[in-house]
This record gives C-alpha cells, sequence and structure tokens, in this order.
C-alpha cells in the first residue's frame, strides 16, 4: 500500500501526551511516510515529549514558546538547516487561563482575554508567516478548533471566542498564502478526553451528550481526526482550503 505522506517534511506543534489529538496526528503521520518534527514549550515538557517521539520514531523534536518570536524564528532555523523544506504544519496549541474557564464569559478579564488569543490563535499567525517561506513547492497548514467557535458551549467561554478568531484566521490565511500554494484549513474535532479537556468545567456532560445525540451515536476517536489530518496534508486534499472540515460524529448538524 503507497504512504499518503511519502517523502514530505511534516511540523506538529502541540504533542502533550498519548491521548492529545496532536499525537494521534503524529502517529498517523509517521504511518503515512513523513518526516515528522516535533516541538515542546518548555524544559518541563521537554523529557516527555522526547519520549513520545521516540517511541512514534519522528526525525527531531524541537524547542518552541509560540509566544515568543524569537523561538519561532530559531524554530525556522533549525527546519531549515535540518530538513531545507516543509510541506504540512499542523497546529494544536490552544490555552486560556483556568479560571477564565470557569467564569462567565462576561467577567473575562483583559489579560485572560489576550492571553486565549495571543496563543490560541495569533501563534498561527505567526507561525504560518514563519514557515511559508520553507514551502516552496506549495504546503498544507491546519489547525484544530472545536464547534464553541460558532455556538455558545457551556464553560468554553473565552476559549470558543478565541476558536472563532482562529477559524477567522484560517479564512484570511488561505486567502493571502493560496498564491503560494499553500493551503490552509481547521479541523473541527468533537469532544475528546484530552489533558486540556479536563480544564472545562462538567467536560464528561459534553462527551456524553455528543455522543448521545450525534448522528452516528458514538464519540469521536482521535484517529478519525488524525486521518482527516492526513488527508489535508496529502494530494488527495489539493482543492481543498480556507476550510472547518467537522469531525464529530455529525454532532454539528444537530439542533440539540
Amino acid at each position: 500500500m503507497s504512504q499518503l505522506l511519502a517523502g514530505k517534511n511534516a511540523l506538529i506543534l502541540g504533542v502533550a501526551n498519548k491521548w492529545s489529538i496532536a499525537y494521534a496526528i503524529a502517529h498517523a503521520y509517521v504511518r503515512e511516510g513523513a518526516r515528522v518534527l516535533l516541538t515542546y514549550q518548555s524544559e518541563r515538557q521537554k523529557q516527555t515529549v522526547e519520549e513520545l517521539g521516540a517511541e512514534l520514531g519522528v526525525a527531531r523534536v524541537l524547542p518552541c514558546d509560540v509566544t515568543q518570536e524569537a523561538e519561532v524564528s530559531a524554530l525556522v532555523e533549525q527546519i531549515r538547516t535540518g530538513c531545507g523544506t516543509l510541506d504540512a504544519m499542523v497546529h494544536s496549541i490552544a490555552f486560556a487561563n483556568k479560571e477564565d474557564l470557569s467564569r462567565p464569559f462576561v467577567e473575562t478579564p483583559r489579560e485572560g482575554f489576550l492571553l486565549a488569543h495571543d496563543v490560541s490563535a495569533y501563534s498561527l499567525v505567526a507561525l504560518s508567516r514563519a514557515v511559508a517561506p520553507l514551502m516552496t513547492a506549495g504546503g498544507s497548514i491546519m489547525t484544530l478548533s472545536y464547534l464553541a467557535s460558532v455556538r455558545v458551549m457551556p464553560n468554553y467561554n473565552v476559549m470558543g471566542v478565541a476558536k472563532a478568531s482562529l477559524e477567522a484566521c484560517v479564512r484570511y490565511l488561505a486567502s493571502d498564502l493560496g498564491p503560494q500554494n499553500i493551503r490552509v484549513n481547521a479541523i473541527s474535532a468533537g469532544p475528546v478526553k484530552t489533558a486540556s479537556a479536563r480544564a472545562v468545567k462538567d467536560f464528561s456532560k459534553m462527551l456524553e451528550g455528543a455522543a448521545a445525540h450525534g448522528p452516528l451515536r458514538r464519540a469521536t476517536d482521535p484517529a478519525e481526526v488524525a486521518d482527516t489530518a492526513v488527508f489535508l496534508a496529502s494530494t488527495l486534499g489539493r482543492g481543498v482550503t480556507g476550510n472547518v472540515v467537522y469531525v464529530d460524529a455529525g454532532f454539528q448538524i444537530m439542533g440539540v
């Protein structure tokens, strides 16, 4: 069987543990023949990501705090030196203060609002600008979103607003980078049990509700999200850009 990503270099940001969506995507990319590069944010995460990278068989594990322009620039230089070019980038990064998720959105403080948008949305802009020159033969950039970008989800609050900003960034980046044959898309995954999801109050109820009311009557499998990421990075997705692709067992169509 031919590998859909054979010969491609892919950068994946956001692998935190074996349960993260980014880990599932990295696993699928390696399976499909890509040369995968992972990043970690801080020294505290370094060992964990390096161990996961070794287990997956990735090419390199590199440092990058996406809120620091110098680290983004250093990451690009290391990719240029080690790989020369880049074919795909997966942005699976989001953060908001836990207290800002638990309080009503109207009570979000300015600093919490700016932090959530900086890490969760602007980082896609900064990274896309930085890696675009490495995509000399065109490429695929994708990010991870959630239905709370277009619907009010209890206890998602400022993160839902940040995801709305993220999806708008996808459309504008797709327009700007399209002439370079660089495609930009978002995958809106259904609720998945990840470490970050635990910060959302009553997340288990969201998970159960999606499984009970979605057309497929089951929860989202991270492997399904990963396979969609493979499609978007491969030549099969060559005509898809500026889109939000839902991988949520159909829950987004329901009125419940």
